[in-house]
């Protein structure tokens, strides 16, 4: 009897312990808030469908730190105005103050007076369920940095049909989806925007994905939950720099020496390109080969990448 108890109590326990850190699903979310949601758009005159996909978009699904320890769904930063309790992490700039919130009910209701604010008085001009001018007018109110925020939006409020719950919240049954016409683009070929990209290990041990075509600091930053300033430092570039398709884009500091000896420089090959591809500071590169700063490099040209050579 003691030995089954035993079992029993083992098997509780590795029940438990399998369920200890597992991700809200996006159903599990709209479920658990969609109430909330309602009520703040009957409160509030703000739509169900942009709340809950706001809330899902900027909390990932829940699931961020902000979020589930903080209860602030929303990304919400403090503003002068703010009295409350605070905390801080790194976005467009290091250290960033934003809200805390006792429960997730403030955090939605903060949301909702939030949007009362004057320069987002041309929302409510909007028929309550338009949320396709809804998601447009908040991007240009400046909600968001983000330039597909709009579709981002649309696609979660469509793909999940939320638009369902502002017709609940009118009291209508049976809602069906309706057909809006709104100056949006119907073309979302942007979606691994709001899909976070596969985090690789380079041969030189730093962590960092491959960039779309057109990507920016901001937009990767987005994508990864870090601050801009941390994707420009560590791939050495600029706010307004745009990565092509396939650039490796590093996640942490390069490292002062490379994963080889050498590199024989190409045609049109810059210092920069030489430090993406092996993953060494290009302070590194000119310290390595004496050479000064900005230097023209030659095709042919043989850089050393390491001070003790590898052993084969």
């Amino acid at each position: 009897m003691i030995r089954h108890l035993i079992l029993l109590a083992i098997v509780a326990l590795s029940f438990t312990t399998s369920s200890l850190g597992q991700r809200m699903t996006r159903a599990e979310y709209i479920k658990k808030y969609k109430g909330l949601a309602i009520k703040n758009m009957r409160d509030h005159k703000i739509p169900a469908s942009i709340t809950l996909a706001q809330g899902l978009l900027e909390s990932d699904d829940g699931n961020s730190k902000l979020a589930s320890k903080y209860n602030n769904h929303f990304g919400i930063k403090c503003h002068s105005s703010w009295t409350g309790k605070k905390t801080y992490k790194d976005d467009d700039a290091k250290k960033e103050c934003f809200r805390v919130y006792p429960t997730v009910q403030d955090s939605y209701n903060d949301h909702s007076a939030f949007l009362h604010k004057s320069r987002y008085a041309k929302c409510f001009e909007l028929e309550i369920t338009d949320y396709k001018n809804w998601a447009l007018e908040l991007k240009k109110a400046g909600y968001a940095t983000n330039p597909k925020y709009p579709q981002l939006l649309i696609v979660i409020i469509e793909e999940n049909e939320l638009y369902k719950y502002d017709k609940e919240a009118l009291g209508e049954t049976n809602p069906a989806k309706t057909n809006q016409e709104v100056l949006v683009s119907n073309e979302f070929d942007d979606i691994d925007y709001y899909n976070k990209p596969i985090v690789r290990q380079s041969k030189n041990n730093i962590k960092y994905i491959e960039a779309s075509e057109g990507d920016t600091p901001k937009r990767i930053a987005d994508k990864l939950d870090m601050g801009p300033w941390q994707i420009r430092k560590y791939n050495d570039v600029d706010k307004g720099f745009r990565f092509s398709s396939g650039d490796i884009v590093y996640l942490q500091p390069k490292r002062n020496k490379a994963a080889a000896n050498f590199h024989e420089v190409k045609p049109d090959e810059t210092v920069w390109d030489i430090s993406q591809q092996y993953g060494i500071k290009i302070k590194s590169i000119y310290k390595l080969n004496d050479l000064p700063r900005n230097s023209n490099l030659v095709p042919g040209q043989k850089l050393k990448l390491r001070k003790k050579p590898l052993k084969n």
